[in-house]
């Protein structure tokens, strides 16, 4: 890979971690398409539990990874939220590249690309010529 191709792939790595470091921070609390229409149908409190109704999100259990490192877009053990947030989104950017990038190397070509053989003559006279070397 030539010099041009590391730095485009470097730079597209830097942005991706900026915003999964600095700006996913800035994004909204409110709950997305899916949070939303599963809570039809239910009435709930400035911060979003259930307090009456009838809706799907009353049927929702945690996810057995609820408690992992990296559960509820934190890393546990940071106290301070903006850390937290930013850190969990450069490690997800780190681990995806690193996958990422060790799937293309393994799927990469390990030998250069042969160049296309030239074709044969059919011609009889051709093969001929060169049988007795004269042309």
């Amino acid at each position: 890979m030539n010099k041009r191709h590391w730095s485009f792939l470097l730079g597209g790595l830097l942005v991706a971690l900026l915003l999964a470091g600095v700006v996913s921070n800035y994004a909204s609390s409110h709950p997305d398409g899916l949070d939303s229409s599963l809570l039809k149908g239910c009435t709930v409190n400035a911060d979003d539990e259930i307090t009456g109704g009838s809706c799907p999100a009353q049927q929702a259990k945690d996810h057995e990874l609820a408690d992992s490192p990296l559960a509820d877009y934190g890393v546990r053990g940071i106290g301070n939220d903006f850390v937290s947030t930013g850190l969990s989104g450069v490690l997800g950017v780190l681990l995806t590249f690193a996958v990422g990038g060790g799937l293309f190397w393994l799927a990469r070509r390990r030998t250069p690309a042969t160049p296309a053989t030239t074709t044969a003559s059919t011609d009889p006279a051709d093969e001929a010529a060169q049988s007795t070397g004269t042309r």
